[in-house]
């Protein structure tokens, strides 16, 4: 199992950036840490992941040149960069981590482990 714990979050004006990190600990080696968003009224949705052993990263297409996912080796943390934000990107965005299976990790089936989320408000 993964545990994660998230930071960052804030409010911010449409076309700023903002940076969330995401810290994974336990002992596996061959996991997911995806990033989720829920606004109000709308279902949780995938954002962007990467897979940690082989840092391939996942993108949706809503936040694709906009959005980057990256890990920090010497920090063991994942970081969503998140830049031109939008009104629209306001959500509580969740970490979550899910241990490599078959299982689409642009799913939130993929996931077994999620933070308590944080909330970004983007103002126009």
């Amino acid at each position: 199992q993964v545990q994660v714990v998230e930071s960052g979050g804030g409010l911010v004006q449409a076309g700023d950036s903002l940076r969330l990190s995401c810290e994974p600990s336990g002992r596996a080696l061959r996991f997911f840490v995806g990033w989720f968003r829920q606004a109000p009224g709308k279902e949780r949705e995938f954002v962007g992941g990467i897979r940690w052993d082989s840092r391939t990263t996942y993108y949706a297409d809503s936040v694709k040149g906009r959005f980057t996912v990256s890990r920090d080796d010497a920090k063991s943390t994942v970081y969503l960069q998140m830049n031109t934000l939008k009104p629209d990107d306001t959500a509580v965005y969740y970490c979550a981590a899910g241990l490599v299976s078959t299982r689409s990790p642009l799913t939130a089936r993929a996931y077994s482990s999620w933070g308590q989320g944080t909330q970004v408000t983007v103002s126009s």
